[in-house]
């Protein structure tokens, strides 16, 4: 049996850090939730030095209050210079990162706010090791919510690989307590996804039925996007040695209820 380890979990209230704080505290380790609840704020540093004290390991799973570009950059920028800066004090020996499958092939929007943050957090000197997720089941309703027009819903036309987000915090828990070598800049990351891979405007379809909402369902696309044919034509899939992990989205939206 491995014995407890002391690991802070940034966004432990958020929808990959809950199932990772719930993971480990069922394991057995002594879980530090870090978030602005918690006392904690990753932007200014506040809270951070007393939450890290003891700590070996910090899992980042905080996610920023925007989806655009520029904000979530700047969140993402500073809480990553900010727990870096912090750990080290703090002796903490790594740190583990959730970020997105792809974002190396795009220019704008959301996915290069993330790669910002994967090349701040290597900039630092604490060890840091980064998976790359597809996106969630969750983030499907979002996109319904977010895209309401009348009775119509516009989603964008994408190709993804929907996964669960409790089987990503398992993942990320899984590499955070892994012996071997640290992840290095250059080196490819371990990515985890869905068992097969999904229209994002099939299953927006889906949960609207589900739900007896009434709208319609419409995919979009946005021809002043640079990076648009990249969410069309499977930019955001995983590789070949990816893990795959179920429930598919269907089952896991029959467990939702």
């Amino acid at each position: 049996m491995q014995s407890a380890t002391k690991i802070a979990v940034a966004g432990a209230t958020g929808r990959v850090g809950r199932h990772v704080a719930d993971l480990l505290g069922a394991a057995g380790h002594d879980v530090v939730p870090m978030s602005r609840a918690t006392g904690v704020d990753l932007v200014t540093g506040e809270g951070l030095a007393a939450a890290l004290t003891g700590v070996d390991i910090v899992i980042d799973a905080a996610t920023g209050p925007s989806s655009e570009q520029e904000a979530a950059t700047r969140f993402f920028t500073a809480s990553a210079r900010n727990l870096q800066e912090a750990a080290e004090r703090a002796g903490v020996r790594r740190i583990v990162v959730v970020s997105i499958i792809g974002v190396d092939r795009f220019t704008g929007g959301y996915n290069a706010a993330k790669l910002a943050h994967e090349q701040a957090a290597l900039a630092g000197p604490v060890p840091v090791r980064i998976v790359r997720a597809a996106q969630f089941h969750e983030f499907v309703q979002e996109l319904l919510a977010w895209g309401m027009q009348g009775e119509v819903a516009y989603v964008p036309r994408m190709r993804t690989q929907l996964v669960a987000a409790r089987t990503v915090a398992e993942a990320l828990v899984g590499l955070a307590l892994a012996d071997g070598p640290d992840a290095a800049a250059g080196t490819p990351y371990p990515e985890i996804a869905g068992p097969r891979e999904e229209s994002l405007v099939d299953v927006a379809m889906l949960v609207a039925s589900r739900r007896d909402q009434p709208v319609k369902v419409e995919g979009v696309g946005d021809p002043d996007d640079p990076d648009a044919r990249l969410f069309e034509d499977g930019g955001l899939l995983p590789g070949p040695h990816a893990r795959l992990g179920g429930p598919t989205f269907e089952e896991w939206l029959d467990a939702a209820g």
